[in-house]
C-alpha cells in the first residue's frame, strides 16, 4: 500500500468527509478524493460508502482504519521519544483527567510545571470518559480507578476524601443540618445515575442516616462532579464533594464535618512504551510534590 494514500485515507476516516480531511491535510477536496479512489482501486475493495451526508466506512474500511490508526499512533509515540532532548525534557505532553480534577485542582497548578519546564508544551484534556493511552489519545492520565489494561503503568498518587458541602448563601437561608437525618429537610444535589460515575458509590448522600434499603429523593442530579460543585456553590442545595474540589473555595462550608464519605484513590497512568520519557517522569514527580502539599 502506498504510504501517502494510506495517510490520506486515515485522515478522511477521522474527519468523515473529503472536504474536512482536505482542510486538515492542506489539500483540495478533489485531490483527497482521487487518492482514496486510487487506494480503493489498488486494493480492489471499497473503503467508504458515499452518500449526501458524508462518508461511512465499509467493513473493509473499518479493518484498514483500525490498523492504520494503530500504526500512526505508534509512529507518533516513537517520534516523540526520538526527538526528546537528552539534556532537558522537551516536546508535547498530553494529559487527560476528569473534568472535576482537571478544572478545579490541576488547571490552577499547571502553570508551575510550565515555568519549571518551558520546553514542554502541555495539552490538558478534561473528560469524564477514559481516553485510550495505548492508542496515543493522550500521553498520561490521572484516573480515579486502577487501569484494567495490562500494557499500562500505574503509580498511586493520593487517597482522596469526600465530605458534605453547602454554600454560605444556602445555609443562611435554610439553616445548618446537625444530624444526617436532617438532610430530609434540605435540598440534595447528587451526581445522578450514570453507568460509569467518576468515583465508586458517588450518591452515598442519598442513603446517609436512613434505614437499610431506604433512599431520600434527590432535588437535583448533574452527571458531572464539577457541575455538582457549581450548583452547590450557587446555593442549589447540599452536595457531597471531593475535598480537592472544595479546596480554597471560600463560598463552600463543610456540613456535618464528622461525616466522611467513601475514600477513593488517584493514579498516575501511562503506556509502558513511554516508560523512558523524561517529560512523563518530571510531570509525575511534579504531581507527587503537589499532592503532598495539598489537603485531600
Amino acid at each position: 500500500m502506498d504510504w501517502d494514500k494510506l495517510r490520506i485515507f486515515h485522515a478522511v476516516a477521522e474527519a468523515g468527509s473529503f472536504t474536512h480531511a482536505g482542510e486538515t491535510l492542506n489539500l483540495s477536496q478533489s485531490a483527497v478524493s482521487r487518492q482514496v479512489s486510487a487506494l480503493e482501486d489498488s486494493l480492489r475493495v471499497p473503503l467508504f460508502h458515499r452518500h449526501a451526508r458524508g462518508l461511512i466506512l465499509t467493513g473493509q474500511g473499518e479493518l484498514l482504519y483500525r490498523t492504520a490508526h494503530e500504526v500512526f499512533a505508534k509512529l507518533a509515540m516513537t517520534e516523540a521519544q526520538l526527538t526528546e532532548s537528552k539534556d532537558r525534557p522537551k516536546g508535547p505532553l498530553s494529559i487527560t483527567t476528569t473534568v472535576a480534577f482537571g478544572a478545579t485542582w490541576l488547571s490552577p497548578r499547571i502553570h508551575e510545571f510550565m515555568e519549571l519546564y518551558p520546553d514542554i508544551h502541555v495539552n490538558l484534556i478534561v473528560a469524564d470518559h477514559e481516553l485510550d493511552l495505548s492508542m496515543r489519545e493522550a500521553d498520561v492520565a490521572i484516573r480515579f480507578a486502577p487501569p484494567k489494561q495490562a500494557d499500562l503503568i500505574q503509580r498511586h498518587l493520593v487517597t482522596a476524601n469526600i465530605h458534605i458541602y453547602a454554600s454560605t448563601s444556602y445555609l443562611n437561608r435554610y439553616g445548618m443540618p446537625h444530624k444526617p437525618v436532617d438532610l430530609d429537610n434540605h435540598r440534595v444535589v447528587v451526581y445522578g445515575d450514570e453507568n460509569r460515575p467518576p468515583v465508586p458509590d458517588v450518591n452515598w448522600l442519598l442513603r446517609l442516616g436512613l434505614e437499610k434499603n431506604q433512599m431520600r429523593r434527590a432535588d437535583l442530579t448533574i452527571n458531572n462532579v464539577y457541575g455538582v460543585m457549581n450548583a452547590v456553590q450557587a446555593g442549589a442545595g447540599i452536595g457531597a464533594l471531593p475535598d480537592f474540589v472544595a479546596l480554597g473555595n471560600d463560598n463552600l462550608v463543610q456540613v456535618l464535618p464528622d461525616v466522611k464519605g467513601p475514600q477513593f484513590d488517584a493514579y498516575f497512568v501511562y503506556a509502558d512504551e513511554m516508560r523512558a520519557s523524561k517529560r512523563i517522569s518530571v510531570f509525575r514527580d511534579f504531581l507527587l510534590r503537589k499532592v503532598a502539599e495539598a489537603k485531600f
